[in-house]
């Protein structure tokens, strides 16, 4: 009762005082108490979030003037370090200490330098404010409604994206570019999907005889690589094996380092999550990248520097074929968004071998091709509507290709499927969770049904549940 009279007494006052209009109600908890419940709307709370267009002109302006005193902070530095340079050199020749006006220069640029920081991070805090602030718009609602993803933080990525091709230049040095790259040019697939296929209903998806991707569980960690070496690389199992080899046998790169050649071989999961291989091979030509597979005792990879797709077989430990990729991008043109030199990626799944890459015709859309895995001859090519550097990684099931939308977020999604068979599309929002926040490796195993992924070091599987056809 008196719980019951202060809400009351509190709603009148509210009321009385010209707020919205509160509302009171009353449950029963499970041991048997009474829950009392009074809400009141907030007046203020429609105005407490920025219009789209006011939030993205806010943030550009923002990042403009990030950009330029990032570029006077560097200049500021240079100087003092110049300084502070020919103040030690004159100290040394004369015993001295540095004259006073150059001491009085050092200090005057390290508090300017100081300033500087203090203003850099006032602006990110800025930033982050007005993104969190910013309103859904009408078009961001109905792709919610669909089960895409959009916002503000991709829109203002968009416009990230369309610089020339020579600044997605991948380092292995320089890993914090990357992870500031990820922010850039995360993209929602669906944004940039042609809408006359994204209408496309789920049923046409199914012709192959294939259920479509539904659920994907939590990654299992099974391995984790020892040194730098294996922070990127890939992990592959055969799901057509031949003899010697059987669905047991786990083969590993790591792909860290300017002249890969070293492929790792385990009898079974269990030598493999001791770490200790029982034969390595080392590859006549260096590999490019983690988007190798395995298929039918042999490797599929693309040569290091090259459009070039190879097929080493593993028995005779000799390249069978060699094959360029028709105007293939190459060495960090149409990469994923974390970089790496990933243009061409090979996939297997059901249906076969297949290559997903892009080309200066597809104007940085991915395209999928077909191929006959004993002469790499290409047998079919589809070109889709997204673009490659918008998408973490991608895979293939069934022949449809499915996209990650990012490699750092731990809450990642799978955001988009083209299916090969109907050329159709479908928009997606399937969550995929990124443990170790840089996954540089994303395949499909289709005798296991399981997706194996290298996540900073960390080589891991995730079950997944493809719908009923």
């Amino acid at each position: 009762m008196i719980a019951t009279s202060l809400l009351t007494l509190a709603s009148f006052f509210l009321a009385a005082s010209g707020q919205l209009s509160p509302t009171f109600s009353r449950t029963l908890s499970r041991d048997g108490r009474c829950i009392y419940s009074f809400t009141v709307a907030s007046p203020h709370e429609e105005a407490s979030c920025s219009e789209p267009g006011e939030a993205l002109a806010a943030v550009r302006e923002l990042q403009r003037d990030r950009a330029a005193q990032q570029r006077q902070l560097e200049s500021l530095s240079d100087r003092l370090r110049l300084l502070e340079a020919k103040s030690q050199g004159e100290s040394l020749s004369l015993s001295l200490s540095p004259a006073p006006g150059q001491q009085g220069d050092v200090r005057r640029l390290q508090m300017e330098k100081l300033d500087l920081l203090r203003r850099l991070e006032s602006m990110k805090q800025e930033n982050m404010q007005l993104r969190a602030r910013q309103c859904p718009s009408a078009e961001t609602l109905q792709d919610s409604h669909q089960g895409g993803r959009q916002s503000f933080s991709s829109l203002s990525s968009r416009q990230k994206t369309q610089p020339d091709q020579g600044a997605y230049n991948w380092s292995f040095e320089n890993a914090g570019y990357q992870e500031l790259k990820s922010e850039i040019t995360e993209i929602p697939a669906s944004r940039l999907i042609q809408r006359s296929n994204a209408g496309s209903p789920a049923t046409t998806l199914h012709s192959s005889g294939c259920g479509m991707l539904e659920w994907v569980g939590e990654p299992v960690t099974f391995q984790k690589a020892d040194n730098i070496a294996g922070k990127y690389g890939v992990w592959m199992k055969d799901p057509e094996p031949v003899p010697p080899y059987t669905r047991e046998s786990i083969w590993r790169i790591n792909t860290v380092g300017t002249d890969i050649r070293q492929l790792y071989e385990y009898h079974d999961l269990d030598q493999f999550m001791r770490g200790h291989p029982n034969k390595v091979y080392v590859l006549p030509e260096p590999v490019e990248s983690t988007g190798s597979v395995i298929y039918r005792g042999s490797l599929y990879y693309q040569k290091r520097r090259s459009r070039t797709l190879l097929r080493y077989d593993m028995k005779t430990e000799t390249i069978l074929v060699r094959k360029d990729l028709p105007n293939a991008g190459y060495r960090g043109v149409y990469p994923y968004s974390w970089g790496g030199y990933t243009d061409i990626d090979f996939a297997v799944d059901e249906l076969g071998l297949w290559v997903t890459y892009s080309t200066n015709q597809a104007q940085g859309a991915i395209v999928i091709s077909k191929l006959n895995p004993n002469t790499l001859e290409t047998q079919q090519t589809w070109t889709t509507s997204i673009r490659k550097r918008s998408v973490a990684n991608s895979f293939m099931i069934c022949g449809t290709l499915y996209t990650l939308n990012s490699y750092s977020n731990h809450n990642a999604i799978i955001n988009f499927a083209y299916n090969t068979n109907t050329n159709s599309s479908k928009v997606l929002n399937i969550p995929f969770e990124n443990r170790y926040r840089y996954n540089s490796m994303t395949d499909y195993n289709p005798a296991e049904k399981k997706i194996l992924v290298w996540d900073n070091f960390n080589m891991v599987m995730y079950d997944i549940r493809l719908s009923k056809v």
